[in-house]
């Protein structure tokens, strides 16, 4: 009988896949390790960016969205374009393992041929392996998202996934979910990482002065590289205030401005802003700082598989959830980057050994608490994902379970991004729900709002999502809805994209002045009160048993 591994192995020798790039990796008559990280050299510095991951440790499914708009001048450009256009515009064969890893048409066939992706003992093999084969020429850089967003990193308030990155030892990262571990707790990491922890555009408001080290310099392959560092500057918009009193962010672009030009005053050949923005931010400053080489972007959990050049800049988009480590050799010269190559890493499970350092720490981790994660609570008949801009079915399930628990008529959940996904046929089982609700701010609330308030609630959202300059976007995703469908048209100017408002159970439209019961969770007020949205959900599929929700079932997106 096949293992999964000689299956993957003997669906990439026949599957039809052009040799360009990574993909030509799957061209070979076997689907290797060896494939996978095969890369010729190039000049004498190798950067590794790894972002996003949210504290999975073990490998996941993790869908790619369907919709992804953008809007005004960025609107069609890569990453804002998905499913097919995206395969096409990359020259990337429908049905390959490589469509898999960057697109959602076919995931659930493509997902039971390729595995799940991921897993940090197998990230920690890619890295190992470039390392020997670079030496002094390696910098890896963490984009952040890294500590939260797992019942263990929950539970330990971050400790596994330090420990855990410890044994691959980055040069540096940012934060963004690391903050809602509160500020003394941040502290108390930071202090003991034993590399730095950079935030040009985070300040002590209390003193006017940094709250970490701007940026940190580096020798690589007798180069010398400054790593400036972008926290996310919308975090306490986006996430609790109450929890960083002390700090204010922002995207600061003078100040980087200044922090560019000091760094190439002390001597620096290659400048790196390893950053938090999120891809169109990124992309916006490109355009209007010199002086930066290279940009590493997050927070939109973008992949892709080329660079994208803004004049001089070098944009790397590397993923999420461990899916990718992004490889980028570049030849540095008279202080001056010459040539370079790229690589979307794909850290196929299946295929690449897990690091045995790593899976023993992980496994020693999970230890105390892997027979509870394992219990199996419900059971879904279709895809569960929640990557894109408006409802996907894992968001469903969530507000479903609101409006049950909570035993209200409407429910909102938030845009979040991260979240692993479930095959149709799959167990849910307690660490799938902890994986898309593990939170320091978790409350379940119920109160009332009137159609009106529910009405600006979307229009707020949607107008950080769809507003036409990125600097001013200031979230994650449309706000999730459950009891209501509404149509949004995301080419209208802000508080004119919302309409046809419905309370689903009844068919009838949702009227301004009358009051509805609104449940809902990860409130960024202090003091909210309610039970935490792990148990809602639990408790609501240990009753359904089944789920099997639709895709957009009541969202109509027009103006895209």
């Amino acid at each position: 009988m096949l293992s999964r591994r000689d299956f993957i192995q003997l669906a990439a020798a026949t599957a039809a896949i052009v040799p360009s790039g990574w993909r030509s990796a799957f061209a070979q008559q076997r689907l290797t390790q060896d494939d996978l990280l095969r890369f010729q050299p190039l000049g004498n510095v190798t950067i590794l960016h790894i972002t996003d991951i949210h504290a999975q440790l073990r490998p996941v499914y993790f869908r790619e969205p369907s919709i992804n708009l953008g809007t005004g001048e960025v609107k069609g450009l890569v990453p804002h374009i998905t499913g097919k256009a995206l395969l096409d515009h990359y020259g990337i064969p429908a049905g390959s393992a490589d469509a898999y890893g960057l697109a959602y048409p076919d995931f659930a066939a493509l997902a039971k041929t390729y595995g799940k992706m991921g897993g940090l003992d197998r990230v920690a093999t890619v890295i190992k392996a470039i390392r020997a084969e670079r030496g002094d020429r390696v910098l890896l850089l963490d984009g952040g998202d890294t500590w939260q967003n797992s019942y263990t990193s929950l539970m330990s308030k971050g400790q596994d996934m330090v420990d855990c990155m410890s044994l691959i030892k980055p040069d540096a990262m940012v934060g963004h979910w690391e903050f809602t571990l509160g500020t003394d707790r941040v502290k108390e990491i930071v202090d003991s990482l034993g590399f730095p922890f950079l935030g040009q555009n985070t300040r002590d408001t209390e003193w006017d002065e940094p709250a970490f080290k701007p940026s940190a310099m580096f020798e690589r392959g007798g180069v010398k590289i400054a790593v400036i560092g972008q926290a996310f500057p919308y975090t306490p918009i986006a996430n609790p205030r109450w929890m960083i009193p002390n700090w204010s962010f922002g995207i600061r672009e003078d100040d980087l401005r200044k922090n560019v030009e000091e760094v190439r005053k002390d001597g620096a050949q290659l400048v790196v802003l390893l950053s938090h923005n999120g891809f169109d931010v990124d992309r916006k400053l490109a355009s209007r700082v010199e002086g930066i080489d290279v940009i590493l972007t997050a927070h939109t959990h973008d992949a892709l598989p080329d660079v994208v050049r803004v004049g001089k800049t070098l944009l790397v988009a590397s993923g999420s959830h461990g899916k990718f480590v992004s490889r980028l050799d570049l030849d540095i010269q008279g202080g001056e980057v010459k040539g370079h190559r790229f690589r979307l890493i794909p850290v196929f499970s299946d295929v690449i050994a897990p690091d045995a350092e790593m899976a023993a720490k992980i496994d020693a981790i999970r230890k105390p608490h892997e027979t509870m994660l394992r219990e199996s609570v419900a059971r879904t008949e279709t895809v569960l994902y929640r990557r894109g801009n408006f409802n996907g079915t894992l968001d469903d399930v969530i507000c479903d379970a609101l409006i049950a628990e909570r035993d209200a008529e409407i429910a909102l959940s938030p845009g979040f991004r991260w979240g692993a996904s479930l095959l149709p046929g799959d167990d849910i089982t307690r660490e799938d729900v902890y994986n898309a609700t593990a939170i320091t701010y978790p409350n379940a609330y119920r109160m009332t709002m009137t159609g009106a308030r529910l009405k600006e609630i979307m229009e707020d959202v949607a107008d950080n999502l769809f507003y036409p300059d990125p600097y001013y976007q200031q979230g994650g995703d449309m706000v999730r809805v459950g009891g209501m469908a509404y149509t949004i048209d995301v080419g209208k100017p802000g508080g004119q994209r919302i309409s046809d408002m419905t309370l689903v159970r009844t068919g009838k439209p949702i009227e301004p002045s009358r009051d509805y019961v609104v449940s809902g969770w990860a409130s960024v007020n202090e003091g909210t009160e309610g039970p935490p949205i792990w148990d809602v959900v639990m408790n609501y599929l240990t009753k359904k048993k089944v789920v099997a929700p639709k895709e957009l079932a009541n969202v109509r997106v027009v103006g895209a």
